[in-house]
């Protein structure tokens, strides 16, 4: 069935792949964003509804962030899910790991958000808003996003040539292709199921090693890449932050590639 698609953040990395995707599959897409043809910063409510009533979309998918800005993170994800309600479109929101500490062993679906940066805690304000707003909306929790010209392709690529930076030995994550995510966004947008749902990769890996991976790829003198330590600079740095998501991988048609498997 062909759907009316609607894709915030829809010049990113994944929004643009997320409406990439749909538009081959045939529906009919949209994405818009502050820089898009049709433009739409999400921090403006007033905006939000002009635009999800212009579109009259079957579902929403927000993808739109801002790392360091509250507004468009939190309050934008709220102004997303009001217009989405009025308009009667299902939404879908992207989120994020970063809702957690990485203090536990692992995180699945049914953890509660203990966020110790303002990125983690603006995404968790933005996951309680939408359930308010939207009850039955779709919320999908990701990890670190890879893929072509992905900011960890183009860093390690950087620091080999001679960049200064550092990868980090302790900072471990679950990295997802964003191919392999955007269709699993996809699917779920399909089916609106409603609710939490993960969406990283089976490997946990460092990043010093997601670097290693890339440049054994890619052909990289990964011994001129400086190795170091997140704890190194203090209390409140997530680690070890690992995003179980055997639950919704067993749901999805989908599969979610290792980082192992995919570099």
């Amino acid at each position: 069935m062909s759907l009316r698609i609607l894709v915030t953040g829809g010049t990113g990395y994944l929004g643009s792949a997320a409406a990439s995707q749909a538009a081959a599959a045939g529906h009919d897409v949209m994405g818009v964003s502050r820089s898009a043809a049709v433009r739409l910063d999400v921090a403006e409510l007033a905006e939000c509804r002009r635009v999800v009533a212009q579109v009259a979309p079957d579902v929403v998918i927000h993808t739109a962030y801002g790392q360091d800005d509250w507004r468009t993170t939190a309050e934008g994800a709220a102004h997303v899910a009001i217009a989405a309600g009025e308009s009667g479109a299902h939404l879908v929101h992207v989120s994020s790991d970063a809702v957690f500490s990485g203090q536990a062993p692992a995180y699945d679906e049914s953890a509660i958000p203990d966020p110790v940066n303002r990125y983690g805690a603006a995404k968790a304000a933005a996951e309680v808003a939408v359930r308010a707003v939207l009850p039955a909306a779709t919320i999908v929790r990701t990890s670190l996003i890879l893929g072509p010209d992905s900011f960890m392709e183009r860093l390690v690529h950087n620091l080999a040539g001679g960049a200064d930076g550092v990868l980090f030995a302790d900072d471990i994550r679950c990295p997802v292709h964003r191919d392999d995510l955007a269709a699993a966004v996809l699917e779920l947008a399909a089916e609106r199921p409603a609710g939490m749902f993960h969406c990283g990769g089976p490997d946990a890996i460092s990043r010093a090693d997601i670097g290693r991976l890339i440049a054994r790829r890619d052909g990289l003198a990964f011994d001129r890449i400086r190795i170091g330590s997140r704890a190194s600079f203090g209390p409140g740095q997530q680690l070890d932050l690992r995003l179980d998501s055997r639950h919704t991988q067993g749901l999805l048609r989908t599969r979610l590639r290792g980082a192992r498997e995919f570099l």
